[in-house]
């Protein structure tokens, strides 16, 4: 199937359709992302049943970065070539049945090729959501679209913690994966009879998109790219160390610990979506969409690098309020919104298969380098604010490094 055919489920004429769409689309993300997360859910008990090491244990969650970075590439030309639905509905699929067959893998060597086939099959959810949304969905309402999609980010893990402790505690580890990845799997049905009803009702789109060295050439896609990199760095550092600080640094129960993280992921996405809202209720009203989406990133940012600043100074009290700051400001960026503006419909797939890619480096290089710091300091101060510099430095790629919000003139044809 070329590029030019994607129209299948291209601009869906009536506003329910795209409200359709976009549950859809949240439904996968968030399921992405409790998939994403839960060998750390289930890692004490895979440790001790397998009797693999701590350094196994680091490789296991390397070995999905390891192949989701550079999949990106990769995912952005699969979306532009058999189109956001299909591509989408594939990687799903995969993904679904890499965590399935993870309950039954028999040592380390399958969990790793398991974990690398994650990887490939998440890595299409990003472009995938990018292409169908520049689409489907006007540039100014894709705010609301895009933060409850983003909303899956924080709840995936929350509930996966969970729910994922709770079958831990009365299954084991290894029905755990099986029931998550079968249950996912039911959203192929509502999703495959989405796109029937859809293409049945919307005409056809002649789509092509242009070259790589074309959308390389943008000074926004390495603005975009520079942003989204440090708000991965602080909410990486978010999702994965907060934990392990929480318990071993700052006196939580493994119980106190859950409860307050699954309050903070569902306070950070009701924000999430309140932000969304916002923005395109403004952009409504008269206001430039250019400063609207640049406005809320760059609060975002600065929210986020305070907070995170906030959780190295502050006791006990002050920990909690910022532990809430950072994460509730990560998640109001506008980065999805600008990126599919600026991308249009054509070059949607490839340009966020490149910004995916590198943006995601955080993934590999931030927890490295966070435990080095913790190793030789003995404490998280430093990380913090070294992650509390780096969120910062993505309010100036927002807003100096991107010039205007608006969608790229393609000069191929």
């Amino acid at each position: 199937m070329s590029a030019t055919v994607e129209a299948a489920v291209a601009m869906p004429r009536s506003a329910g359709s795209r409200w359709a769409l976009t549950i859809l689309v949240a439904a996968a993300i968030f399921i992405n992302y409790i998939d994403r997360g839960n060998l750390a859910t289930a890692a004490p008990l895979i440790k001790i049943d397998l009797h693999l090491s701590n350094l196994q244990i680091g490789l296991l969650t390397s070995a999905f970065f390891a192949a989701y970075v550079p999949a990106q590439i990769a995912a952005g030309w699969a979306v532009d070539r058999l189109g956001g639905f299909l591509a989408l509905a594939l990687g799903f699929a995969l993904w679904s049945l890499a965590t399935a067959l993870t309950g039954l893998a028999g040592g380390f060597a399958a969990l790793i090729g398991l974990r690398v086939l994650l990887g490939l099959g998440e890595a299409v959810a990003f472009p995938g959501m990018s292409k169908l949304f520049a689409e489907s969905v006007p540039a100014a309402e894709q705010g609301l679209a895009n933060s409850i999609a983003q909303a899956g980010l924080s709840l995936g893990p929350a509930v996966g913690v969970l729910a994922g402790g709770a079958l831990m505690a009365a299954l084991g580890w290894r029905p755990m994966f099986v029931l998550f990845g079968a249950a996912a799997l039911l959203w192929l049905i509502p999703w495959s009879l989405y796109g029937r009803s859809v293409r049945r009702s919307t005409p056809r789109q002649q789509l092509s998109p242009p070259p790589y060295r074309e959308i390389l050439a943008q000074r926004a896609l390495w603005g975009a790219t520079l942003g989204h990199f440090c708000q991965l760095i602080g909410l990486y550092f978010v999702l994965s160390w907060m934990p392990l600080w929480l318990v071993s640094q700052r006196g939580f129960s493994l119980i106190e610990m859950s409860r307050l993280l699954a309050a903070v992921y569902a306070v950070a996405a009701t924000a999430s979506v309140i932000s969304g809202w916002l923005c395109d209720r403004l952009i409504a009203a008269g206001y430039s969409l250019n400063r609207v989406r640049k406005g809320m990133s760059v609060i975002s940012h600065v929210g986020g690098a305070v907070g995170l600043a906030g959780c190295a100074a502050g006791n006990a009290r002050i920990v909690v309020v910022s532990l809430f700051f950072s994460a509730t400001f990560l998640l109001m960026t506008a980065l999805w919104p600008i990126t599919q503006t600026l991308a249009g419909p054509r070059a949607a797939g490839r340009w966020v298969g490149i910004q995916n890619c590198l943006a995601n480096i955080a993934g590999i290089i931030g927890p490295a380098v966070t435990g080095w710091i913790v190793d030789k300091t003995g404490s998280f101060n430093v990380a913090f604010v070294l992650a509390s510099l780096v969120v910062i430095a993505g309010a100036f790629a927002w807003g100096l490094v991107i010039v205007r919000v608006e969608p790229v003139t393609w000069d191929s044809h």
